[in-house]
């Protein structure tokens, strides 16, 4: 019954057979213009199953043109203060586009950040950025790490001008927005283009939703203690995206050293809550949390299983705070990692669309 009314939920499976094999939609188009160089449209696919509202403002429509531009800028490091580092330095596709093993990612001048860097997917569904949700945009993302004095330590004064400068964007932009003049708004909205087209829907479980794959019985059970009480995991890793894009205290800290959410409404009780991160492809991108205080996906489930501390701002959806977690036996904890793992997409992190 349950994997029934999962079936109905996450849409038509006739749709998805074309998904599951190398989605043409997927690849980037060829760099092309049509007669009166106006940009060609880029129609995203929607996977079965995922929600219709995109993340994609009316002043930045996806064209072929714009979103090769950004590739080539998300990939460049002309972007930062030493020509060193690019967005992919601490995005790195092979790992769920994540700065792999690294709890806090290294800066051009060798500065430390205070957060994990988060995994870039399916960006075009979420409506906040950054573990706290400061950006309401990918735009207003990319703004952030280019500036930042820990991160790409540039001005965008000085960004614009290399960009500018340089022999080969000012043609590019002009395929793009149809001006050779390069300005920070349009690098923002070339690299946002891009990300927007980072969509991840052909792991195993998707495929055994719709009947053309299989899980082990151990993935079945992990399966159910995801989607019960036992493990108490579905309320916020929630939907076809496994997350509900909300923000919640987890009950990591009795004491939380990191506000979170309350840095950007100043308000009290959202001390200690971070954005619910998706578990898709969870598997590639460690380490976990919004510090990246978990190495592996062992030590996260320990923690949700014996580990929770109370805290005066902790979710509601955290009921067994006051036990210590859901108390799993080892066993149960295998079959939830090995259900986990049935959430990854090799060919998303492969897929020469989204490839330097």
């Amino acid at each position: 019954m349950k994997k029934l009314v999962i079936l109905f939920f996450f849409g038509c499976g006739v749709l998805f057979l074309q998904h599951c094999k190398k989605d043409p939609s997927l690849d980037m188009p060829i760099l092309t213009s049509d007669s009166t160089n106006n940009p060609i449209p880029y129609v995203i696919t929607i996977p079965p199953g995922f929600p219709t509202v995109l993340n994609t403002p009316a002043d930045n429509p996806l064209t072929v043109e714009g979103i090769a531009l950004g590739k080539k800028l998300f990939y460049d490091p002309i972007l930062s203060g030493d020509n060193t580092m690019s967005c992919a330095s601490c995005h790195a596709q092979a790992f769920n586009f994540s700065d792999h093993n690294k709890q806090f990612s290294k800066g051009i001048t060798g500065a430390i950040g205070t957060r994990n860097a988060p995994a870039l997917i399916n960006l075009i569904w979420e409506p906040y950025f950054f573990w706290d949700g400061r950006a309401a945009t990918i735009e207003e993302q990319v703004l952030s790490p280019v500036a930042n004095p820990i991160e790409m330590h540039l001005s965008w004064t000085t960004a614009v001008a290399k960009v500018q400068s340089n022999a080969e964007y000012p043609d590019l932009f002009n395929k793009a927005f149809q001006t050779t003049t390069v300005t920070q708004d349009l690098i923002t909205k070339a690299i946002a283009q891009f990300e927007r087209t980072f969509i991840s829907a052909n792991s195993r479980f998707d495929r055994w939703v719709l009947n053309i794959d299989t899980l082990s019985a151990s993935e079945k059970r992990g399966y159910d203690i995801f989607y019960t009480e036992k493990g108490d995991c579905f309320h916020c890793h929630t939907t076809k995206l496994f997350t509900d894009n909300l923000f919640h205290n987890n009950a990591l800290d009795a004491f939380p050293n990191d506000s979170g959410r309350a840095k950007v409404t100043r308000n009290s009780n959202d001390v200690g809550k971070f954005k619910t991160p998706t578990l898709r492809n969870i598997a590639y991108s460690a380490p976990y949390m919004h510090d990246g205080r978990f190495a592996t996906l062992e030590e996260v489930i320990d923690f949700y299983s014996s580990g929770l501390q109370f805290s005066a701002t902790v979710d509601p959806f955290m009921k067994k705070v006051n036990s210590g977690g859901v108390q799993l036996d080892a066993q149960s904890k295998q079959d939830l990692i090995n259900f986990l793992k049935t959430l990854g997409d090799p060919e998303y992190i492969s897929n020469t669309a989204y490839s330097p």
